[in-house]
């Protein structure tokens, strides 16, 4: 179902004369009442009347997570605080946390791209929505819960945690879409198998999963062990929060970009030089309908591509490929990138691997070191020391021939690595560089 057909489907020469107008009045207001805009536009030599369409938007400077940190908490707001209605923050792991605020109008947009979204990944008006993002500080669940509602969906705001009470829940109330992260999703199928619930017996058609890069093997191990279909969604709180781009269920096969309220573009991370059309760089976007917290070709630090060809499903914006990684993600061990979505590609191919495993980095000698811990299914752990030798042999050979880097592989048993409630912890790095 196409929630918004008029936008979703707009012929693009439409799409992007409203994109222009849009980005004109954006960068002037922003110039106006922002005095961090101002200040980067004015030390640029550019003007807001200098922005007259989309393809002037490379001249503008970018935006990033350390602008706002900076500009802590509110220095970033377009809107006098009378005008907020709401505030949410990153977690602020790695320093402080990057606030964000809504006016009453920027609410409901949000609203209308959440329902965009479940509609997009195949919920209805007549669905039960079956909600296990976080609520609080963290747009999650807020977002999915408000785009349910606007959608006409019933939603149970169960949130995070409490994982056995939610299995009951699932199996009582019959909810048809669950809304997630992905690896919490593959926890509350464990869970359900240890309460001798079947994932087969209960609602579910569709399961709508984001706030981590998930790799498509994870796809079809979710699908598989939940008897759903399993979209991804992209979004993140300094842009708007979930709905910012989403997949199709007809084709799973990149994310719709909500292009008539975000512009995106792919840039080399090193350089800044932005890419053609489908090649693979660092996501910036550039917000053109908020009014408390507009960003100015923001930083995402997600690596992807964009595919402007049209999909099956109608839908005429542009779409993005699944998260790779982060820039800030990447790892560089001895000289080497990874990507811990590509380590997890690889596990999941092998046969008895469970979709659960952490990447170790140490240093030694001098020398990076790489572990990583793997749990295995109960059929495939063994007591003979040689069979574990052998499967943890083929899972470092397959590491070493795709990247190149030796790994030490750690069979762990079923269970045994710490699971998360939201975002999966899969890296530690004991390196002091």
């Amino acid at each position: 179902m196409i929630y918004d057909i008029e936008y979703e489907t707009m012929p693009r020469e439409a799409l992007e004369s409203i994109q222009a107008r849009r980005l004109q009045a954006t960068v002037s207001r922003v110039y106006a009442t922002v005095p961090f805009y101002r200040n980067k536009f004015d030390e640029a030599g550019i003007g807001p009347g200098d922005i007259n369409s989309v393809s002037d938007l490379p001249r503008l400077p970018f935006t990033t997570k350390q602008d706002l940190r900076d500009n802590y908490p509110y220095g970033m707001f377009a809107v006098p605080m009378d005008n907020v209605v709401r505030i949410h923050a990153s977690s602020g792991t790695t320093g402080k946390p990057t606030v964000v605020g809504y006016t009453n109008r920027d609410i409901n947009s949000w609203a209308e791209l959440m329902a965009r979204s479940l509609a997009a990944g195949g919920a209805t008006r007549g669905d039960i929505v079956h909600n296990a993002y976080g609520y609080g500080l963290f747009t999650g669940g807020l977002g999915a819960h408000y785009g349910a509602e606007k959608l006409g969906a019933s939603v149970i705001p169960v949130s995070g945690g409490n994982t056995k009470r939610q299995v009951v829940i699932m199996r009582d109330f019959g909810p048809t879409v669950l809304t997630c992260t992905p690896s919490y999703s593959l926890h509350l199928a464990e869970a359900a198998e240890d309460m001798g619930v079947s994932f087969r017996d209960l609602n579910f058609k569709c399961g709508i999963f984001g706030a981590e890069p998930w790799s498509e093997n994870m796809r079809r191990e979710i699908e598989e062990k939940l008897n759903l279909t399993a979209v991804d969604i992209y979004g993140l709180s300094e842009v708007i929060g979930p709905g910012v781009a989403v997949e199709c269920h007809e084709a799973q096969a990149g994310l719709h970009i909500a292009e008539d309220h975000f512009i995106a573009e792919i840039i080399d991370p090193a350089t800044g030089e932005i890419l053609p059309h489908g090649e693979t760089g660092e996501l910036v976007l550039t917000s053109i309908t908020k009014e408390a917290f507009p960003v100015i070709r923001y930083r995402t630090r997600d690596i992807t591509s964009l595919n402007p060809e049209p999909c099956v499903c109608g839908r005429t914006m542009i779409r993005m490929n699944k998260i790779s990684g982060r820039t800030d993600d990447m790892l560089i061990i001895r000289g080497v990138n990874v990507f811990p979505s590509q380590i997890e590609s690889v596990l999941m191919e092998i046969e008895g691997v469970e979709p659960h495993y952490q990447m170790e980095i140490d240093r030694k000698d001098n020398l990076d070191t790489l572990t990583i811990r793997v749990e295995v299914s109960q059929s495939a752990f063994s007591d003979e020391v040689k069979e574990l030798q052998r499967f943890e042999d083929r899972i470092a050979n397959e590491i070493k021939e795709l990247f190149g880097i030796s790994a030490i592989v750690k069979l762990a048993e079923p269970k045994t690595i710490a699971r998360s409630e939201g975002k999966a912890a899969r890296v530690i790095d004991r390196r002091e560089i």
